[in-house]
């Protein structure tokens, strides 16, 4: 076993002891003196002998006093070394793999249990104890111990789950809520497959792994999905979903749908800064959801435009309700960078009375009586009329109208002059000029005339400046309303000059 011929190996009494290794050879000795000295029956230990080629063999050393004296002193033993060298490559194998396993399950947060179905016991490892909040020194717990834990909603379909590997040798996933001793709840996942054993009625094995954090990410994704992260509110496509839902399904109608502006909100962007337009946009989200009923939602759109949807509303709801969100609009905190506390808005309301209207056409029919409001001077409503918008150019004139009033505001609307001559005679002579107005897209660029009349036709508002002082730069009163604003341009028509 150890490689050495006839003769080669002294006959010494220490012989064994020699070929033993270092690290062994304590216990090796106490193993013999233990029984030399009667509390052992027999010697029994595991050690390392010397191979004659210089490695070392695991034996399984098993012997004992084979013969004593009249006095009952040993006088001789005899033993026998097994080679369990393979047994213990395997067994450092299986630690290996352990110790990997063991690893992976400390990294991952997971705990291992097992029920005893003959026994009818349970066991929990140090990791499931700590998930549970469980404080126990052995891995034993009571049999109706995790009943205990499970939240009454998730209760029965745990334990059916738990119940459920019995019929089958797959793996069984299944997720539950418990709640701790201190109250506290928490996401369990487990795995769980039964083990059979032909000594017994088998086991079923399960892990457990806390996935609280994991749901709670998930809860916040979802939300994320659906809500405007400044406001809270839902999204646009949140909304969309929910009037077709509503349309779809509504048991009353009709069905009111509010589309909100706000007004002169640029200005109080451009003037006070975006963390000021940013707290008046969460005050008026609030404000607007404080006038709410219980069944009615808001969204925010995109920018300084929300919408409402109120099942279940007639005129006159609708009217109080469109009150009272202007009332909140114009209460909104602003924030003390805001030099002025002027903010209102434009609502236009529109009723779904039939499951045929789509969610474009009710969220377009409630953005067109929004135009209508604006253009009758803001901080008002309007509701739709299928009477008023039954031709296009009521409708087109109204948002002109709104148009004109935000491109006045935003410095959008500018001046031209175009020199009036007499025939033969030299400007200085007649000293007229026309002014027209010309209004600037947001983009920045001038808007034709043709595009902006519904009829197609160039039409230029005109106001004759007699004897114009062209040193002064007067400005004269234009179609019946005042232009104003500090930055007013008077150019010609065609030329960069001011």
């Amino acid at each position: 076993m150890l490689g050495y011929g006839e003769g080669e190996l002294a006959m010494t009494s220490d012989l064994w002891l020699r070929l033993t290794h270092p690290d062994d050879r304590e216990q090796a000795v106490a193993s013999g003196e233990r029984h030399l000295s009667g509390q052992t029956d027999t010697i029994e230990t595991e050690l390392r002998l010397k191979h004659k080629s210089g490695h070392w063999v695991w034996v399984l050393d098993r012997g004992g006093v084979v013969e004593r004296d009249a006095e009952g002193r040993p006088v001789r033993m005899m033993g026998v070394q097994t080679d369990i060298t393979k047994q213990k490559e395997a067994e450092h194998e299986l630690e290996q793999v352990n110790a990997r396993f063991r690893l992976a399950l400390a990294a991952s947060g997971t705990g291992i249990w097992h029920y005893d179905l003959a026994a009818r016991k349970s066991y929990w490892d140090a990791r499931t104890r700590q998930i549970f909040g469980f404080v126990s020194d052995t891995d034993e717990v009571p049999r109706d111990l995790w009943h205990s834990y499970l939240h009454p909603d998730d209760k029965d379909d745990a334990e059916r789950a738990h119940m459920a590997p019995l019929q089958t040798r797959d793996v069984i996933a299944v997720q539950y809520r418990i709640i701790r001793r201190d109250g506290e709840i928490r996401h369990i996942e487990s795995l769980l497959r039964f083990i059979a054993d032909a000594q017994s009625s088998g086991q079923i094995l399960g892990t457990v792994r806390d996935i609280t954090e994991a749901k709670r990410r998930e809860q916040d994704l979802a939300h994320a999905a659906h809500h405007d992260a400044l406001t809270g509110l839902l999204n646009r496509v949140a909304f969309d979903r929910l009037l077709a839902d509503d349309i779809a399904t509504a048991r009353q109608f009709p069905l009111a749908v509010f589309y909100v502006d706000l007004d002169y909100f640029k200005a109080l962007n451009d003037f006070a800064g975006h963390a000021a337009g940013d707290l008046a946009l969460k005050s008026v989200a609030k404000g607007i959801v404080g006038c709410l009923p219980p069944s009615a939602h808001a969204a925010r759109l995109g920018g300084d435009e929300f919408a409402l949807l109120v099942p279940d509303c007639d005129v006159q709801q609708a009217e109080r309700l469109a009150g009272a969100v202007l009332a909140a609009v114009r209460n909104a905190n602003l924030g003390s960078t805001a030099t002025s506390r002027k903010l209102a808005a434009s609502i236009g309301i529109a009723f779904v009375a039939d499951r045929n209207t789509t969610v474009a056409d009710a969220l377009a029919c409630a953005d067109d009586a929004c135009y209508a409001a604006k253009a009758a001077g803001r901080d008002r409503f309007a509701v739709f009329s299928t009477d008023g918008a039954s031709g296009s150019g009521g409708l087109n004139a109204a948002r002109l109208a709104a148009d004109t009033v935000d491109a006045m505001e935003d410095g959008r609307l500018k001046l031209f002059g175009q020199e009036i001559h007499r025939l033969g005679q030299p400007w200085e002579k007649s000293r007229q000029v026309e002014v027209l107005a010309r209004l600037v897209g947001r983009s920045g660029r001038l808007i034709p005339a043709g595009r902006v009349h519904p009829g197609g036709g160039a039409v230029r508002h005109r106001v004759q400046a007699r004897s114009l002082d062209h040193q002064h730069g007067a400005l004269a009163a234009w179609s019946g309303a005042e232009v104003r604003g500090a930055h007013a341009r008077l150019q010609p028509v065609g030329s960069d000059a001011e």
